[in-house]
């Protein structure tokens, strides 16, 4: 009898500074069209989305725009453009929901987090996300400060 592979969902690339950027309204998860040392890279933890987004092209698909993927160690002349643009794979439901949302002032698209699933796929968790201003920024900020003392506080009573 033949044993299920199981991988391990050890790639876990976040984007930090989108949810702290943005406030996050929507969340949505996408297969990623990839080449094949593009997949390789990406099992080596070689991959960043920090500075990238979303934007729809004239034909009404998903392409993530900015995400770096380092180039295959071993790969030859077929070896990828590490900023190339890529294809995100939803449902067209999604998609046309999606890009609703998108048509709307001050409204974005940003990558939130970039991994392999059970079956050995890459996955994109993406938001539709708000821009915040500079002093909703420094709210924040003081409200993770404020958390972090009052769990201090709580430690030490515990």
């Amino acid at each position: 009898m033949a044993q299920k592979s199981s991988f391990k969902n050890t790639i876990n690339i976040l984007n930090k500074k989108a949810r702290f950027d943005y406030d996050i309204l929507d969340k949505y998860e996408a297969g990623i069209q990839l080449t094949g040392t593009e997949i390789k890279s990406i099992r080596q933890g070689k991959a960043s989305i920090v500075d990238s987004f979303c934007e729809f092209n004239n034909k009404g698909e998903l392409f993530v725009t900015n995400m770096y993927i380092k180039e295959y160690d071993h790969g030859t002349h077929y070896n990828h453009n590490p900023k190339r643009q890529r294809k995100l794979l939803l449902h067209k439901k999604q998609l046309r929901k999606l890009y609703n949302d998108y048509k709307q002032k001050g409204i974005t698209i940003v990558p939130l987090r970039l991994y392999i699933n059970d079956r050995g796929l890459a996955k994109m968790e993406i938001a539709v996300a708000k821009g915040r201003k500079k002093y909703d920024k420094r709210q924040v900020l003081r409200e993770r400060d404020i958390a972090r003392e009052l769990d201090r506080e709580r430690k030490k009573y515990i």
